[in-house]
Formats: structure tokens, C-alpha cells, sequence
């Protein structure tokens, strides 16, 4: 019997609702399919790397409590604890909500080395990641309000632990 977790079309993600990692299909669509399912703009940005202007996203200002999906397939990325002001325009995030959520690789577009972040199940662009953080990791997820569903924490209890978005 083949180990399911050696499966490519397969990845561990977590969950924040239920607070595992659990073994989920991975999200490969058609450019078209893509197109059909996304606005204009989530497609530019999420799916062909696109960057939203400064300060024109949804949620660079957005300061309530929950959690940011990818808009392409709704993994769990970042909760809002981890978000601050960084005075860029963008959403910024101290860290995702795991590390097996996002991907990175090297980004050596408009003539300089980036890191760019993307959603590991279905490899949307979200934005970058800078060293230029807050203590204690000094990270910066600067990603795009375009790539991220937002979803408010629900219950009286809506502090870190009650923000799993049912």
C-alpha cells in the first residue's frame, strides 16, 4: 500500500480550527479555471505575481480580530495576532500561522533579490518576506490584501485561541 504522505498531489497543512496538521490534496487549476474563480485583480496579483499599490488593499488597515486565507483555495496563512503596522501600505505579518502553509522562493524580479512568499497547497502568490520585522524573529510577511480572504474570530472568547474562523 503506498504511504499517502509520499504522495505529491498531497500535503500536510495545518488547521488552526482543529489545531493539527492534517494531509490535504493540493489545489492545481487551469489558468482559465483560475481566471473564472478569482476577480481581476486577485488573478493578477495571486496568480501571475502581481503587487497591489500601497495602501490601496482591503486589509492594510484592518485591525480586527481573525484569521487571513489564501483567496485561492482558503488555507489558513496568518491570524491577526501576528499582524502590525509596518508604515508600507501592506499587510504585515510577524509570522504564518505554520510553516508548512507557505512556501518561499527566490524572487529576482524589477533588478533586485527577493524572497517571495507563496500558499503551499496551491502556490498563490502572497507577497515577500523582509528581515526588517519586530523582535523576536524580526520577520515582515508583506503580502497582498489580493491574495487573502479575511475571516473575523467568532464566540466570546475572541483572543488567540478562539480564532479558527467557523
Amino acid at each position: 500500500m503506498k504511504d499517502p504522505s509520499k504522495d505529491p498531489s498531497r500535503i500536510c497543512i495545518f488547521s488552526l480550527s482543529t489545531g493539527k496538521l492534517e494531509l490535504v490534496d493540493r489545489v492545481v487549476l487551469s489558468q482559465e479555471e483560475w481566471q473564472r474563480r478569482l476577480s481581476a485583480g486577485q488573478y493578477r496579483v495571486a496568480r501571475m505575481k502581481g503587487t497591489e499599490p500601497a495602501f490601496s488593499g482591503e486589509y492594510h488597515d484592518l485591525h480586527d480580530v481573525g484569521l487571513y486565507r489564501c483567496i485561492c483555495c482558503g488555507t489558513d496563512l496568518f491570524a491577526s495576532y501576528s499582524k502590525f503596522d509596518s508604515g508600507t501600505g501592506w499587510p504585515s505579518f510577524s509570522a504564518p500561522v505554520h510553516m508548512n502553509n507557505v512556501g518561499f522562493h527566490e524572487d529576482r524580479s524589477f533588478g533586485m533579490v527577493r524572497t517571495e512568499v507563496t500558499c503551499a497547497r496551491c502556490d498563490a502568490h502572497l507577497g515577500h518576506v523582509f528581515d526588517d520585522g519586530p523582535p523576536p524573529a524580526k520577520t515582515r510577511y508583506c503580502i497582498n490584501s489580493a491574495s487573502l480572504s479575511f475571516v473575523p474570530a467568532h464566540g466570546k472568547n475572541r483572543e488567540k485561541g478562539d480564532m479558527d474562523g467557523r
